[in-house]
């Protein structure tokens, strides 16, 4: 294991490695290709700002616009064309690794219209139209931990659809999810689908966390404050990691794993380091234990790939020290409750504002295409 790259002695711990990009050109140019042969990745996250990003930028789109354009597509049409052919294309790619795991790897995620976070209908009937459109087995809809889409993940899961549960940022939250993940479980096993073949994964966010409990602490300016800063991802995410040891080892859950089911891994999200005073691994070699993914952005891999110092599990010895960490940010007066409804809502808004910018896109380029022509 010495002579292993970080990146292998991650995949040997347990973590699996996915990446939180996915773009026409990594798929043309063969460059996530390579990062499967050589850094161990073996899944791939999106999100609406990662194909606002992908679709906006270069020309590696422009052709498949002007051809919807010419068949008189819309921009709704256009997006979710373009987006679910990106998607089903890299399931293509990850297809060996999904088979060689039994589908808990080999996984493409490809996130619901932000827009219906709030519409728990809307929800399901977008995830089912996802999946019809990507016909793909190891694809993922990513659907967001709203109250209203605990719901719509638990409809989901029963009609035998995996599912990438996103935007966790609270442990309260979180024990929703699971709980919504074993119902959708339940209903699926009444509906006659095998439970071996739905997969779960629960996207729990890590830097974000830190990013605004630390300029609480900023503000507050005292040398006990400043000591906490960039702590409280990390413990979150670690105490994220107990509730899914306690909760995959109920009477419930047994019932269910007897029935073939497998448990919802946990995720780890947003693991770029946003303050450059942090070590840029800190969000992969603090967070290593048995059966969780990371996903990474290319950076944050390259970086783990370069210098990761890969110690084994960092995680399961380390609750009480996390707990401490919470306990001593609410005696400083930072408002857990108040920091993770603020994360959701804003990540909701990041989402929301990317989609509709990438509508006002493509709707130029359709445009501007049928001018052509």
């Amino acid at each position: 294991m010495t002579n292993a790259t970080p990146t292998a002695q991650l995949s040997d711990a347990g973590v699996s490695i996915w990446l939180d990009d996915l773009s026409r050109e990594r798929l043309a140019s063969g460059s996530l290709q390579k990062l499967i042969d050589e850094k161990n990745v073996v899944g791939v996250t999106t999100n609406p700002s990662i194909f606002q990003a992908a679709i906006t930028s270069g020309s590696d789109y422009d052709a498949k616009i002007a051809e919807l354009a010419a068949q008189g597509a819309g921009v709704e049409e256009t997006i979710f064309e373009i987006t679910t052919t990106d998607v089903a294309d890299a399931c293509d790619l990850f297809a060996p690794i999904a088979a060689a795991t039994k589908g808990v790897d080999g996984r493409v995620s490809i996130e619901v219209d932000p827009r219906l976070a709030w519409d728990t209908a809307g929800t399901i009937a977008e995830a089912k139209n996802l999946y019809k459109k990507v016909d793909k087995d190891n694809v993922l809809i990513k659907i967001p931990a709203t109250l209203e889409g605990l719901e719509a993940i638990t409809a989901t899961l029963g009609e035998g659809i995996s599912v990438n549960v996103t935007l966790i940022f609270s442990l309260d939250r979180y024990r929703a999810v699971i709980n919504a993940f074993q119902s959708g479980l339940e209903l699926a096993k009444e509906n006659g689908h095998d439970l071996s073949t739905i997969h779960s994964v629960a996207s729990f966010f890590v830097s974000r966390v830190d990013s605004e409990i630390d300029k609480r602490l900023d503000a507050i300016g005292t040398d006990d404050a400043k000591a906490l800063k960039g702590k409280a991802g990390v413990a979150n995410a670690r105490l994220a990691y107990q509730i899914y040891e306690q909760l995959f080892s109920t009477d419930r859950w047994e019932v269910l794993a007897e029935a073939g089911a497998r448990p919802q891994r946990p995720l780890w999200a947003s693991t770029g380091v946003k303050d450059p005073a942090y070590p840029d691994t800190l969000y992969v070699t603090e967070l290593v234990a048995a059966d969780v993914v990371n996903t990474m952005p290319e950076k944050t891999l390259d970086a783990t790939f370069d210098h990761g110092v890969v110690t084994g599990d960092t995680i399961t010895d380390a609750y009480a020290k996390s707990k401490a960490v919470l306990y001593a940010l609410d005696a400083l007066g930072v408002s857990y409750n108040d920091v993770v409804a603020l994360l959701e809502s804003e990540g909701l808004d990041k989402f929301v504002a990317s989609w509709k910018e990438l509508l006002a896109d493509v709707e130029g380029a359709l445009a501007a295409a049928r001018k052509a022509s």
